[in-house]
């Protein structure tokens, strides 16, 4: 497979990144620091879609059904070089199917993330996946 995206920025304006028929405004400003996503926000971002996209998938192949996902991403940048480590994820799914092993799960997705194997290779992560029950 192969992916392709662009994106574009006017001087002391800021960018967007256009992806199939999505835009994505991103902060190259001070001014827009704390409205805009920044580059490292948006890296962070694409691992938690990666996550969020194998919950998905893997809910189909081991056969458990969940209502809905939510991941909360943080990482430590680091200055010499300039660069994101210690990547921390806690996953949560909503689902009282007993046929959702988390184990399993963590294992697929450690083993069949595109972005989280690619972030593997440059910085260490740790994670959970917790469940909430829903009645």
């Amino acid at each position: 497979m192969n992916y392709n995206i662009k994106a574009s920025s006017i001087s002391n304006k800021d960018a967007v990144i256009k992806i199939n028929q999505s835009t994505i405004d991103f902060g190259t400003t001070k001014n827009t620091a704390e409205t805009l996503p920044n580059p490292a926000e948006l890296f962070l971002s694409a691992f938690a879609a990666c996550l969020l996209k194998n919950v998905e998938r893997f809910s189909g192949m081991m056969k458990f059904s969940f209502t809905k996902a939510f991941v909360e991403v943080n990482a430590t940048r680091l200055e010499n070089p300039p660069r994101m480590d210690n990547l921390t994820y806690k996953l949560t799914i909503y689902s009282s199917d007993e046929k959702l092993n988390t184990s399993l799960l963590k294992k697929n997705i450690e083993k069949f993330g595109t972005i989280y194997n690619t972030v593997n290779l440059s910085c260490s992560i740790s994670g959970t996946i917790n469940t909430i029950d829903e009645i």
